[in-house]
């Protein structure tokens, strides 16, 4: 067939110029689509290179962590659990129970003296193998104790804690680990900053009163402030497991999200915060299951609610936790008109209807 077509070329009547320039053309299109996909090869390399480079460095920060000598230490006695009395466990792995319920126990200035009450005295070494030498101060659920370190600074911990110090402090700041509740009241140096160290988060202080919460089985921590200043530092949830850093102001609590890496502050009356340290339970529209939760750890009972809308109700009071358990749960059904009942079991369960 030679006749033309409207839409067709017919390549019988096309010139060698024509030819010569649909080759070229030709030629430039191969050219160019070959180097399209090498481009594209070559971005793609990059990309999974930059993708390499990155997950090297999340693993190497992942793996590379700076742990401070009290929290290494802290990492391998985490399975230390109290027992039934309050107990001191010294640098030579020595433990002394105490079983006076009111007595405070005072360090001496270098740490080497250790007064608890006003009858006993221990003597124990403040260096082992130019190492620091730490003690641990482990409170079984329904206890409390009172500590004095040997900078002066004044620590109340709550049931079921867990404080971990060194016997003196050196260097150029004094840090403690802590599981647990505790109130400090800490003594100033402007010099020497105080921390309290905890798995992904820590508190730096000069000098003040605060209040910090932070149980194992607990999902968060919180950091009360009721004078002073602090700085918090807590490790976010971001690929680089970066650290940020927040001061809060009196009246501020300051809660940490140990699944979320996160942090909330919010203004709170602190008093309730502080007054377990004097025998007092403060409520502020407290669910009931809450309530009993502090109540548990307080009196190392173990409470079960079984209506769970029981369990969400709300109560607001005070409560003197000097008195016994029994005493206490009147006064809440008191408050809520008897709208529950209560077994105490002979193995230390309260079982509310």
């Amino acid at each position: 067939m030679t006749g033309k077509s409207k839409n067709n070329i017919n390549f019988n009547t096309i010139t060698e110029h024509e030819k010569f320039v649909l080759k070229n053309k030709l030629t430039h299109s191969i050219h160019a689509y070959i180097h399209q996909n090498k481009r594209y090869r070559y971005s793609f390399i990059a990309a999974a290179a930059s993708v390499a480079i990155l997950f090297s460095v999340v693993l190497y920060n992942q793996n590379n962590t700076v742990y401070s000598p009290i929290e290494k230490f802290a990492k391998t006695i985490q399975n230390v659990k109290p027992t039934n009395e309050v107990a001191l466990i010294l640098s030579d792995q020595k433990n002394v129970e105490i079983t006076v319920a009111d007595s405070t126990i005072v360090y001496s200035n270098s740490g080497s003296n250790i007064a608890i009450g006003a009858s006993k005295t221990i003597k124990q070494e403040t260096i082992l193998e130019e190492e620091i030498a730490f003690n641990t101060l482990l409170v079984p659920y329904g206890k409390r104790k009172k500590i004095v370190l040997s900078d002066g600074t004044k620590v109340w911990l709550n049931s079921g804690s867990k404080l971990v110090f060194p016997v003196s402090f050196k260097g150029d700041k004094r840090e403690v680990f802590l599981e647990g509740e505790a109130i400090f009241e800490v003594a100033h140096n402007s010099e020497k900053p105080f921390f309290v160290k905890a798995t992904n988060y820590n508190i730096k202080v000069l000098g003040t009163v605060f209040s910090v919460s932070n149980y194992t089985e607990d999902k968060d921590i919180e950091t009360v402030l009721e004078s002073g200043s602090v700085q918090i530092n807590y490790k976010n949830n971001d690929l680089f497991s970066t650290t940020n850093s927040l001061e809060i102001v009196p009246g501020n609590l300051a809660t940490y999200s140990k699944e979320n890496n996160s942090l909330e502050v919010k203004t709170v009356d602190t008093e309730k915060y502080f007054a377990w340290r004097d025998g007092i339970f403060i409520f502020r529209n407290d669910s009931l299951a809450a309530i009993m939760k502090k109540l548990s750890r307080y009196y190392d009972y173990r409470i079960i609610i079984k209506d769970k809308k029981l369990a969400e109700h709300t109560f607001s009071g005070y409560l003197d936790v000097n008195e016994d358990i029994n005493y206490v749960m009147k006064t809440i059904m008191a408050a809520e008109n008897s709208l529950f009942e209560y077994k105490i079991t002979t193995d230390k369960k309260i079982i509310i209807n």
